[in-house]
């Protein structure tokens, strides 16, 4: 089966010689100086593979990254814009969600032998797209030169082959050898892919350009391509939601003694850790990423157990790091626990999976700290909804994605109201709250008020979406100084 590609929007592909490269930021940017230009530009990426997902206007759900360049373009994240997102559940078991809906959760081998089935829906996808902008920026994924997993591709040449879209080439210097990596895809990479390639930008660059000079006509030189620019290290990227859990750690900075310790545990599965940016970014408390065979420190003012895309394999996880241990003393010292999502499953006393969502059917323990029980079901919550939080009176504006219902008696004291109807659960002695919603904390107000009510030193108040919107636009200009948009245009078919 095929989809005939019609013209209308203009479109040119990003893609990397590696994974992290820099692929997501430079298409964020460049969907912001296009905007800035008052061109009409979306972004795109064929397949995603990411437990950090965003809810979708329409309802579905896309990678955060393609969220981010939604953002930045100026619109509302629609699937139409990553219409393959891979959520991985195990180390070899995925949630396929084809057009923003989950399909199913299906092994690694499995996808990879059938995944050819899914491009008709990948190319309708992008033909929508193309017929509302001027241009379209396509995003592809991992490394451009995975030939072993070139049949039946449709993350990289085999989605740009089937939509006959140019190839910009991203190398990534801060790596060392970025020569090589440039040089070396087009050597391993068959023809007819190399031939879609139409250009190469160098990113990440530290120091003095004029050091580099050489370096770029060498890959000009060897690829028969123009180099679109030497793009200098963006330091305030770690400001931007990410969609890989490793940035996480860099973006943690803040250690200072005395702030408020918030603790939150990086669990095997994490799901949706952009929750926490908002209060990475606050000047007045430390966030402590807990990783592997870390204890939690004793000293933690709150801890906070995250989603999890596996939400009973997370709770064996938790057990064997003996966080449970740590969590009980925690809360013996009359200290508060917040659960989000799966993390509101775990603190409840029993997780039950009699269909075998995540598995084989079963039911486990969970931590027995709020007085519910979840059963996971196959029917997805996905929407994006106004609350109003059960304490502090404040509105709140979140989303809901997640698998299962929770009840039991402490649901009589919820953590929201969503139209009237209660949403979460507070334990009896209110140390311990549990919510399906995500986003809690880029809502100033409420992030505010609850930093607060744990004993947080008042700073100067820190509008989050404004600081997202700020990072965005001096990004924009920072791609402006140093890459040839012009050139790029120009380019794009």
């Amino acid at each position: 089966m095929s989809t005939k590609i019609t013209m209308n929007a203009k479109t040119i592909m990003f893609m990397g010689t590696g994974s992290d490269v820099g692929k997501s930021l430079i298409v964020a940017g460049l969907c912001r100086a296009l905007k800035n230009r008052n061109i009409k530009i979306a972004p795109f990426k064929p397949q995603n593979m990411s437990n950090n997902a965003s809810v979708c206007e329409n309802g579905g759900e896309i990678g955060r990254a393609q969220a981010l360049q939604a953002l930045a373009a100026g619109l509302e994240p629609n699937t139409n814009m990553n219409p393959i997102l891979l959520k991985p559940e195990h180390d070899s078991k995925a949630q396929l969600i084809i057009r923003g809906e989950r399909i199913a959760s299906m092994s690694a081998k499995k996808y990879f032998s059938t995944r050819e089935k899914y491009m008709p829906q990948v190319l309708e996808s992008f033909e929508e797209l193309k017929q509302d902008y001027d241009y379209v920026l396509v995003e592809g994924a991992g490394s451009a030169s995975e030939v072993n997993l070139r049949h039946n591709d449709l993350a990289n040449f085999g989605f740009a082959q089937s939509a006959n879209v140019p190839v910009v080439l991203i190398g990534d210097i801060s790596r060392g050898g970025v020569i090589a990596s440039i040089i070396g895809t087009l050597e391993v990479i068959d023809k007819k892919d190399r031939e879609l390639i139409v250009g190469s930008i160098i990113n990440k660059f530290q120091g003095d350009k004029s050091l580099f000079a050489d370096g770029l006509k060498i890959i000009e030189r060897y690829t028969k391509q123009p180099t679109l620019g030497l793009v200098p290290f963006f330091p305030k990227a770690n400001k931007l939601p990410a969609e890989d859990v490793l940035a996480l750690e860099k973006k943690v900075t803040n250690k200072q003694v005395g702030l408020l310790h918030i603790a939150i545990l990086k669990l095997s599965r994490i799901a949706n850790f952009d929750d926490f940016d908002p209060l990475i970014a606050e000047e007045n408390i430390f966030v402590d990423m807990i990783d592997t065979g870390r204890s939690i420190p004793q000293n933690a003012d709150l801890i906070i157990i995250p989603g999890s895309k596996a939400t009973i394999s997370d709770m064996k996880f938790i057990l064997e790091q003996g966080w449970d241990i740590d969590i009980k003393a925690h809360v013996r010292a009359n200290k508060p626990v917040l659960g989000i999502c799966g993390g509101y499953q775990i603190l409840g006393k029993v997780i039950s999976d009699p269909l075998g969502i995540e598995g084989e059917a079963q039911n486990i323990e969970g931590l027995g700290l709020l007085n519910i029980s979840t059963r996971l079901t196959r029917q997805k919550q996905l929407e994006n909804i106004t609350a109003i939080d059960a304490v502090f009176g404040q509105e709140i504006n979140a989303y809901h994605m997640h698998l299962g219902v929770s009840e039991g008696e402490d649901c009589q004291r919820p953590f929201a109201l969503n139209n009237n109807e209660s949403e979460g659960a507070i334990s009896g002695n209110g140390l311990i709250s549990g919510t399906y919603l995500h986003g809690i904390f880029a809502n100033d107000g409420f992030r505010q008020n609850f930093l607060s009510h744990l004993g947080a030193k008042a700073k100067k108040t820190l509008n989050y979406q404004a600081q997202v919107e700020q990072v965005l636009d001096e990004l924009a200009a920072h791609l402006e100084a140093n890459l040839d948009i012009d050139k790029i245009l120009e380019l794009a078919r």
